[in-house]
């Protein structure tokens, strides 16, 4: 028990994850991932490595008689630790075939809005800041691991073989640098030694959801088939491996910090009213970015789509490849034009490449060929 809080702190300490200060809003699904993130935060609270904690429960309503009871077995377990619940019940299967989405992305999405409407809440509540406050997941190593094996499978763009983050936003992960068997350890350790625990009507320490086994889900299949595989060769992959995606974290961080700075120089973007920039009606890249080195021509064009198309849609290969054939050597190729992701246009000049909406791309063009006609009439 000792070696996972330890752990956890100096995960914590080292990646800033919260403080004596920060309110901390648990998600806890009653897995035994985050079952005993709720019992190391309640321990973590009472040690002043962290401030008030709240939890989370989101009922997805995707499992009928099983997800009713996992509600119930996180509601014992906010009770059993005396830390405030606040409880959700989203119908995500309606949700995904209404509008056409996978289960799982309308499953995370709302999670998220939950949760940041419950940390909004407790900051309230609470009377602290809601600048620091954390969102903690209960993500592992072997989650960590999966992504990177999933992500090699079907590949990935800059800065997607460090898999998780830390941190993202408020959301944190305190136990990235633990493994799901050391979490299990530490809720049997945590029986054994005759803490109070909370059971389902079972008797079991924690909610096993039956679809984790289906070998036909992505995810499921990597922990399943390959994961295990891969450990064959080393007994200490979880270990080894995230050590390999720290390294390329850290390596992507400093690409990330001159991507930033390229970005801010180079990017032009359309303004609306009050001089704000307005991302969704385009902007215009310098003519100096064709000087640029390649890796981060890519990683400025990412973060641009990804401003102007929004945080949850999907940046193409393909486009970000498109934008960077609107530069020769040395400067724009005059005359460019393209269309990316169905509704972007490209169009390059002497004065740099203009991305925008297809729409605005045309009035523009009409506008420009009706001034034309004028001073030659």
């Amino acid at each position: 028990m000792a070696n996972v809080l330890d752990r956890m702190r100096a995960t914590i300490a080292e990646r800033g994850l919260g403080d004596a200060e920060s309110g901390v809003l648990l998600m806890v699904s009653g897995g035994s991932d985050s079952t005993a993130l709720a019992y190391a935060a309640a321990d973590l609270a009472k040690q002043k490595v962290i401030g008030p904690v709240a939890m989370l429960h989101v009922n997805h309503r995707l499992r009928g008689a099983d997800a009713d009871a996992d509600q119930r077995f996180v509601q014992s377990l906010a009770d059993l630790l005396s830390i405030p619940l606040f409880t959700c019940e989203v119908n995500i299967g309606r949700l995904a075939d209404e509008r056409g989405e996978n289960v799982e992305a309308v499953a995370r999405r709302e999670r998220y809005l939950a949760a940041n409407e419950a940390l909004e809440s407790m900051c309230r509540h609470e009377g602290v800041p809601l600048s620091t406050a954390r969102v903690w997941t209960a993500h592992t190593q072997d989650d960590r691991v999966e992504n990177f094996y999933m992500r090699s499978i079907v590949g990935t763009g800059p800065g997607g073989f460090r898999s998780m983050l830390y941190t993202n936003g408020p959301v944190a992960r305190p136990c990235l640098d633990v493994s799901r068997d050391d979490l299990r350890a530490f809720i049997k350790l945590r029986a054994a030694s005759g803490r109070a625990v909370a059971r389902d009507a079972d008797g079991r320490l924690w909610r096993e959801d039956a679809t984790n086994a289906h070998t036909d889900r992505f995810r499921a299949f990597v922990r399943h088939e390959i994961v295990p595989r891969a450990k064959e060769r080393n007994p200490q992959l979880l270990d080894a491996l995230c050590r390999t995606m720290n390294l390329i974290a850290d390596e992507d961080d400093m690409l990330e910090a001159q991507t930033a700075e390229l970005a801010a120089r180079l990017v032009s973007w359309t303004e609306r009213e009050g001089d704000l920039p307005d991302y969704t009606a385009g902007c215009v890249i310098a003519p100096e970015f064709a000087t640029v080195a390649t890796p981060l021509q890519r990683r400025v064009v990412r973060e641009v789509l990804q401003g102007i198309l929004g945080s949850d849609a999907r940046v193409e290969s393909a486009s970000v490849e498109a934008v960077r054939a609107g530069f020769g050597p040395e400067a724009p190729v005059s005359g460019y034009v393209n269309n990316i992701q169905g509704d972007l246009a490209l169009s390059a000049n002497k004065h740099g490449l203009r991305i925008e909406p297809m729409a605005a791309y045309r009035a523009r063009r009409k506008k420009d060929e009706n001034e034309g006609r004028g001073e030659r009439a």
